[in-house]
C-alpha cells in the first residue's frame, strides 16, 4: 500500500523501527498523470488503490500475484465505471490486471454489490470526501464483513468527514475533503486471534493490550466465540485477557468475523464435539479458497472434515503427523501452526508467507510457548 501511494505521487516517510508513517497530504488529488502499481497479494491494497485512482487524471495499471488474477474485482469496477470513471479488468472473469483510465469523478451516485467483500465499498467511500459532489453509496446484494464498513465509516468521520449512514444499505458522504491529524492505529485484531486461540488450544493464559471490547476493529468478537466454546474472557479498558479451559464444539455464524474462520477451525480440533461455521462463502474468493483447501488440510492432520458451499463442520478425531501446505496464504500458516501447539509433528511449507501481513509472527509465537518448555 505504502508502495503503491508513493507511485501515485505521495509523500510518505516511514520508520518502521518506530511504527511510524508521516504522510503529506495532497487535498485529495492524486499526483502523479499515470502509474503502475504492483499489489502484489493484496486484496486490501488492490480495491482501495483501485477506488483511489478514479479521482486522479490519467491512466493507472494495478496487478499482482498469479493469485491476484484469480480474485474478481468487477463489482467495484461497474460502480466505478457509473461514476464517470472508464474502469476494464484484463480477464474475461473481471479479476486483474485492472486499467482506470479517469479524468475525475463525475457522478455522485453509485450502487456496490459488496457480496464478496466488504473493502469494496470501503474503497469507494474512503475516497468519496474528495469527490466534487460527495457520494450516495447503496450496498447491494448480500453484505459480509460488515463491521469492517462500521470501521470504514469511524475512520471518514476521525479525519474530518461526514458519513451518514442512513441503514446498513445506504451511505450519504459529504465532499469535505479531510482534515491531517495525528492517528493512532490500534493492534491487527485479526492476528490477535492467533494468540487467544494458542491459549484455547493449550489451557494457558494470553493478554493482548491494546484492543477492548469498545475496539473499532470486529474481529475482536472472535473473544467471544472463544467464550462460546468454553473459554473465559476478561475485558479491560485496554486489553483483553483469554484463559483457556475444556472446550466444546458450537454452531456459528462467521461472517462478520471471517478472516479468523480458520484460526477458529483449528481450535475445533480439539473440542469435545463437533463444530460448524457458517454463511462465509466469500472467504472463497480470499488469498486462496479458505474453505475447500482448509478443509483438505485439517483432514491431512486427521480431523474430520464436512466441507460446504458456504463453510464446514470439524469432528475433533486423533491427530496424525502431517506437512501443511500454506497456496500462499499468511492466515493458512498462521492458523494451522497453532495445531503443533498440542499436536505433535505439524510442519508449516512456506513459512515465509506470514511475511505479507506479520513477518514476526513465527518469533513472537515462540516467545509465547517459550515458558511453557522452560
Amino acid at each position: 500500500m505504502v508502495s503503491g501511494l508513493q507511485s501515485l505521487g505521495v509523500s510518505i516517510t516511514p520508520d518502521w523501527n518506530r511504527q511510524l508513517l508521516s504522510v503529506e497530504g495532497t487535498a485529495g488529488q492524486i499526483p502523479a498523470a499515470s502509474a503502475t502499481l504492483g499489489c502484489q497479494a493484496s486484496g486490501t491494497t488492490m480495491r482501495f488503490l483501485a477506488a483511489l485512482v478514479g479521482l486522479g487524471n490519467g491512466r493507472y495499471v494495478l496487478d499482482g500475484t498469479a493469485r491476484m488474477r484469480q480474485r474478481p474485482i468487477g463489482d467495484l469496477l461497474q460502480a466505478l465505471t457509473s461514476l464517470g470513471v472508464h474502469a476494464s479488468a484484463g480477464s474475461p472473469n473481471d479479476c486483474p490486471p485492472v486499467t482506470i483510465e479517469s479524468h475525475g469523478i463525475q457522478a455522485a451516485t453509485a450502487t456496490i454489490a459488496s457480496g464478496t467483500s466488504s473493502q469494496f465499498a470501503s474503497g469507494l467511500a474512503l475516497a468519496a470526501p474528495c469527490m466534487p459532489k460527495g457520494l450516495t453509496l447503496h450496498l447491494a446484494g448480500t453484505l459480509v464483513s460488515t463491521p469492517y464498513l462500521e470501521l470504514t465509516r469511524r475512520v471518514i468521520e476521525a479525519f474530518g468527514g461526514q458519513c451518514i449512514v442512513h441503514d446498513e444499505r445506504h451511505w450519504q458522504i459529504a465532499p469535505t475533503g479531510y482534515a491531517a491529524r495525528d492517528y493512532a492505529i490500534e493492534p491487527d485484531a485479526s492476528a490477535a486471534s492467533y494468540f487467544a486461540a494458542a491459549a484455547a488450544i493449550t489451557g494457558g493464559s494470553v493478554s493482548i493490550e491494546g484492543l477492548s471490547q469498545d475496539s473499532l476493529q470486529g474481529d475482536v468478537a472472535f473473544c467471544e466465540a472463544l467464550k462460546r466454546m468454553g473459554c473465559e474472557v476478561e475485558w479491560a479498558a485496554d486489553a483483553i485477557t483469554i484463559h483457556g479451559g475444556p472446550l466444546r464444539g458450537i454452531d456459528i455464524d462467521m461472517n462478520a468475523i471471517s478472516d479468523t474462520v480458520m484460526t477458529l477451525a483449528v481450535v475445533a480440533l480439539f473440542a469435545s464435539g463437533p463444530t460448524t461455521i457458517r454463511n462465509v462463502a466469500h472467504i472463497r474468493d480470499k488469498e486462496t479458497d479458505r474453505i475447500s483447501d482448509l478443509t483438505r488440510e485439517l483432514q491431512r492432520l486427521g480431523a474430520g472434515v464436512e466441507e460446504r458451499h458456504d463453510g464446514l463442520t470439524i469432528t475433533p478425531a486423533p491427530l496424525r503427523p502431517a506437512a501443511i501446505q500454506t497456496y500462499d496464504d499468511h492466515r493458512m500458516a498462521m492458523s494451522l501452526a497453532l495445531a503443533g501447539l498440542k499436536a505433535p509433528g505439524v510442519t508449516i511449507l512456506d513459512p515465509a508467507c506470514v511475511g505479507k501481513t506479520f513477518p514476526r509472527y513465527w518469533d513472537v509465537l515462540d516467545a509465547l510457548v517459550a515458558p511453557s518448555r522452560d
